[in-house]
């Protein structure tokens, strides 16, 4: 008798449990509370278990059913086996055989125009590939072209057949982003296996300073204003849409801090000045930019030695960019500007590293007359340059 009894406490205990476990849920949350409950059937004695199924909602879920289709998959070919003679080993197979996957990373579709449609992406996740594949969410995959692709931004475009596409993401105002509000990333973290993952948080920053190095060698060349955000951005998430609770397209992420002490920290290019590339690099295959024609040092590099000997530099100059190399009939050779002159100001703006003279050149446009002051020989000088503009990746 006294066994009969526990049996039946046990089973009132165990389906009170997970009906507690419904009742956690925020009721504000927008989740359907309608429970189905099924009668198990079960031997005499046994203890009977009820099943409870939820149907859950919420303003997240909403998101992401707005986004997800629209989300793909990048895969980067490249050809594997050339040796230095440019023949391949076992050069019987075909140029398909050749290719081999060699990176993965996220996209989304946010155009289509006719039999074309367009999907951004980041320009790393497609460096150096020799075929691109896209793969959508339900597991088919199609080829892919580079339309355009910035180095400077890490954006780039794509262009695949439409026929494949069944949805498309829509661009938001991360400008009026609130410091709090949720944001959602969707993408393929570790690659395609685990495509199309959702991990939420919150804006956590807007308007943060994160400083690049776009030839990765050591030295940090660009700085990217970025969204922060604590939503899980891991390696293959890359290029894909960071969304809000609307599921527009308020962000593409591109990077993490990563560290065994660091947590949740990820940054995404904000959607307002990804558009202006994006829209550059549908139209024109590359992002046009003013240049001055030179490439530089900076400052903080050189030794003291050689700044005595070489420079020349008054003791009182910290900061500043050394011209290493002038190129031909540009804007800086017609201005006059040498090598080794030290630049340290620009347009009115102190210049203290290549950095910061990147930023006030990209902030003229071309046909703009430019001042700047520079050092020659321990001499304070000034010089009008007029911008111009050119496909080669220097200044």
């Amino acid at each position: 008798m006294k066994s009969k009894l526990y049996k039946m406490m046990l089973a009132l205990s165990l389906s009170g449990a997970v009906l507690a476990g419904c009742d956690t849920s925020d009721p504000d949350s927008g989740a359907d509370n309608e429970e189905t409950v099924e009668d198990t059937p079960t031997e005499e004695g046994d203890v009977q278990i009820s099943e409870v199924r939820v149907d859950v909602t919420s303003d997240i879920t909403d998101a992401v059913q707005e986004a997800d289709e629209a989300v793909v998959s990048i895969i980067n070919m490249q050809r594997v086996g050339q040796n230095p003679y440019g023949w391949y080993e076992g050069s019987q197979a075909s140029d398909e055989d050749k290719l081999q996957q060699v990176g993965t990373g996220s996209g989304a579709v946010y155009k289509v125009d006719g039999d074309t449609a367009y999907v951004f992406t980041n320009n790393h996740v497609v460096d150096g590939s020799d075929a691109i594949e896209v793969l959508f969410k339900d597991g088919s995959r199609v080829e892919a072209s580079i339309v355009g692709a910035d180095l400077w931004t890490d954006l780039a475009v794509l262009s695949i057949d439409s026929e494949a596409v069944s949805a498309t993401a829509e661009f938001g105002d991360s400008e009026n982003l609130t410091v709090g509000e949720p944001a959602i990333a969707i993408g393929s973290p570790l690659g395609t296996n685990f495509a199309s993952s959702v991990t939420s948080g919150i804006i956590s920053a807007t308007g943060r300073t994160v400083p690049v190095d776009t030839n990765m060698d050591g030295e940090n060349d660009w700085e990217m204003t970025a969204i922060q955000t604590d939503a899980a951005i891991n390696p293959g998430n890359s290029g894909g849409p960071l969304i809000n609770i609307a599921g527009q397209v308020v962000g593409i992420n591109s990077m993490k801090i990563s560290s065994s002490t660091i947590e949740g920290m990820g940054f995404a290019i904000p959607s307002n000045d990804a558009l202006d590339i994006i829209n550059q690099l549908e139209q024109n295959g590359e992002v046009v930019r003013p240049v001055i024609g030179v490439a530089m040092v900076d400052l903080s590099l050189v030794s003291p030695q050689q700044q005595d000997a070489i420079l020349n530099l008054p003791d009182d100059v910290k900061g500043g960019v050394v011209i290493a190399e002038v190129q031909p009939d540009s804007s800086a050779a017609e201005a006059g500007l040498e090598t080794n002159d030290v630049i340290v100001s620009f347009n009115g703006e102190e210049v203290a590293n290549g950095i910061e003279l990147r930023q006030e050149i990209y902030d003229t446009e071309i046909g703009d007359e430019v001042e700047i002051e520079y050092y020659r020989d321990g001499e304070l000088q000034t010089a009008t340059l007029t911008m111009r503009s050119t496909a080669e990746q220097t200044l």
